[in-house]
């Protein structure tokens, strides 16, 4: 049997699907809107200030032109080849099975793990609103064991009942994911912009000086600083564009939606994230951040005095996390139905609801294990293990027009990446710079997850794998 067996890209788009085509451009927009802006404003803000001062806004430039490459990229994919499955899928049609399932096995960890570590953030928010109003969750149910030195905790509840709250939401349907997502973008785009209109005229640009204390790459108090450390980490604000093309096959004419929707979201996000940055580092010195590393705003609302904000920012981060969750438990969702579908997951994963017509068994048991995650895990280190499964991911896909451009030139394709073989060029480069940013104990663990991975594709999914009918 060929590891490398390639999926012939007509038979693919052939195919007809159970799932339901209701998603239209400006709902992918909002999807993309919902997986991006959340943690990177609400929370990596503050981390990413001490790591790299003002310059933070050029940390998020640099990630958002690396996720803007490999949107491009993603987009040709999404126009040649609109089914579900996102890089999975693209790297069966042009590198081969072992390699798509390698990507299949990142975008788990990428999806899950990501959606986990955003209901640990969401939980932190929810539970100051509440203790704000008088509301106060038992301090033992609101974080992991070891989360935090000195304080006695066991589970975290509300982390782990939003991640089933959500999963619920998918199984049944994508018109309610849908409005709900889309309902909940509004709103949280709203706090963003109120926000910034009602802070950026107590902007000190002597708070700007110096603009990059660390350069571009330092090393300060034994971590890693400045500018490109800083890009590794707030990348994480980014991941989720990308589920965006897991979308395919539940959306009205894809070759041309995907592509718009996917870098729509990416500019507007963009635009936010860099406002936002240079609006929070100009009202406050960026050492303040270290007091406030879980709700760096609350900096920016106590500085200016206007706390009546507290509470209306506190539901729009709880919103904007929610959002995450939602477009990554979705994700995670596609890309398992996709491999189940391809006979490399067990069938379980694959099985449409006809009712609901969506993969419910396998959203639910993706949902439970990560609602567990989310309760039971110290996901401190996490964010940069689902970075580099991510970058990995980026890179496989840009790597894959090139290749997909000199093998099959005369293939239909609904939107062409401008300026390749440049732009996926660039988009790989990028890519292994913010690798290179990343701790080497990330590195390992990444490694330890890909060997687990092989062991499952050798052991099982080499041989269910629909292939071998061929």
């Amino acid at each position: 049997m060929d590891l490398f067996r390639k999926k012939d890209i007509n038979k693919l788009t052939e195919n007809a699907t159970p799932l339901k085509r209701t998603l239209k451009t400006w709902d992918l927009t909002f999807l993309g809107i919902g997986a991006i802006i959340g943690t990177g404003i609400f929370v990596l803000t503050g981390k990413g200030a001490l790591t790299a001062g003002p310059a933070l806004s050029v940390s998020f430039l640099i990630a958002a032109i690396c996720c803007g490459f490999a949107g491009l990229c993603y987009a040709e994919f999404a126009s040649m080849a609109p089914v579900a499955g996102s890089a999975y899928t693209y790297s069966y049609i042009a590198f081969g099975e072992l390699i798509a399932f390698i990507i299949g096995w990142d975008l788990i960890l990428e999806y899950a793990l990501a959606a986990a570590t955003v209901s640990v953030g969401w939980s932190g928010y929810l539970v100051d609103l509440l203790n704000s109003v008088g509301l106060h969750i038992p301090t033992a149910l609101t974080a992991a064991a070891g989360t935090t030195p000195g304080v006695s905790t066991v589970f975290n509840l509300p982390a782990f009942l939003i991640v089933l709250l959500i999963t619920w939401l998918i199984s049944v349907g994508i018109n309610q994911t849908k409005r709900v997502n889309d309902t909940m973008v509004i709103v949280k785009l709203g706090v963003v912009i109120l926000f910034i209109v009602c802070t950026v005229w107590f902007v000190n640009k002597s708070n700007w000086t110096p603009f990059s204390p660390f350069g571009w790459y330092s090393h300060h108090n034994g971590s890693a600083t400045g500018i490109i450390p800083a890009a590794s980490i707030v990348f994480f604000s980014f991941i989720g564009f990308d589920s965006v093309s897991s979308s395919a096959e539940e959306t009205i004419n894809p070759s041309k939606t995907l592509p718009k929707g996917i870098l729509y979201s990416l500019l507007i996000s963009t635009v936010l994230y860099i406002g936002m940055t240079l609006i929070m580092t100009g009202v406050v010195k960026y050492p303040v951040f270290n007091k406030y590393l879980n709700a760096p705003i609350q900096a920016i609302l106590h500085a200016t005095g206007q706390t009546w904000l507290s509470i209306i920012v506190s539901v729009g981060a709880i919103l904007g996390m929610t959002t995450v969750i939602l477009v990554q438990l979705y994700g995670q969702s596609r890309i398992s139905y996709s491999m189940s579908r391809d006979g490399l997951f067990p069938k379980f994963f694959g099985e449409v609801n006809p009712k609901y017509q969506t993969p419910y068994k396998g959203t639910w048991f993706f949902g439970i294990i990560t609602a567990i995650a989310g309760g039971l895990i110290n996901l401190n280190i996490l964010s940069e293990l689902v970075n580099i499964g991510t970058l990995t991911a980026f890179t496989l896909v840009s790597a894959g027009i090139m290749w997909m451009r000199h093998t099959q030139p005369d293939l239909h394709r609904g939107f062409k990446a401008p300026g390749v073989p440049f732009t996926p060029l660039l988009s790989i480069v990028f890519c292994l710079v913010l690798i290179a940013g990343l701790n080497w104990e990330t590195w390992v663990r990444f490694a330890i997850w890909l060997v687990l991975g092989l062991c499952v594709y050798f052991g099982y999914s080499r041989k269910h794998s629909v292939m071998n009918k061929a």
